[in-house]
């Protein structure tokens, strides 16, 4: 196995596609369970449950995905790039679930959707490379989507649907 300079943690092809149906069954099973439950202290462990669940499963994804790459393409899957982007990548999210578990706590459901598509929009920007700048399409999605769901709370899980249609679809594109 030699060292390739090339991140094999990628969002694109299948990983896009089964992120996006992550995103897509989470905020299906999200929903149900909040119309299913009283609103009450219980609310915030399962919203924030659901969200630990959702980024590790997306984490698992990633890995799986990037270990048959470097499998594919007989190169090693811990390069200098991975590990740069994986320290990114946790470091990203280690700041979007304390932001997320603050709104949590300060107790502003309201805010915890745009934050979470501000915040995506913002890691998903971080981690474009020039010859991927579709990625730049899905961050400002996120902020379209983050801005209509300030204006209507309403909107979360309409927001949320979109943004996993949206990562099917450039599974798809990219395929």
């Amino acid at each position: 196995m030699q060292d390739n300079l090339q991140n094999n943690f990628t969002l694109k092809n299948l990983t896009s596609i089964l992120i996006g149906g992550l995103i897509l069954a989470f905020s299906y099973f999200l929903k149900t369970t909040l119309d299913a439950i009283l609103l009450d202290d219980s609310v915030n462990n399962v919203i924030f449950g659901f969200i630990i669940t959702l980024i590790v499963l997306s984490t698992l994804i990633l890995f799986v995905d990037g270990k048959k790459t470097a499998n594919k393409n007989k190169t090693t899957l811990w390069n200098t790039k991975t590990k740069l982007a994986t320290k990114k990548y946790l470091i990203c999210f280690a700041f979007i679930l304390s932001i997320l578990a603050l709104l949590l706590n300060l107790e502003y459901l309201a805010y915890l959707t745009p934050t979470f598509l501000i915040l995506y929009g913002v890691l998903l920007f971080l981690f474009k490379n020039n010859k991927r700048k579709n990625l730049l399409v899905l961050s400002g999605l996120c902020l379209l989507l983050a801005t209509m769901c300030f204006l209507i709370p309403s909107y979360w899980y309409s927001s949320i649907s979109i943004i996993g249609i949206a990562h099917i679809a450039y599974g798809v594109v990219t395929r």
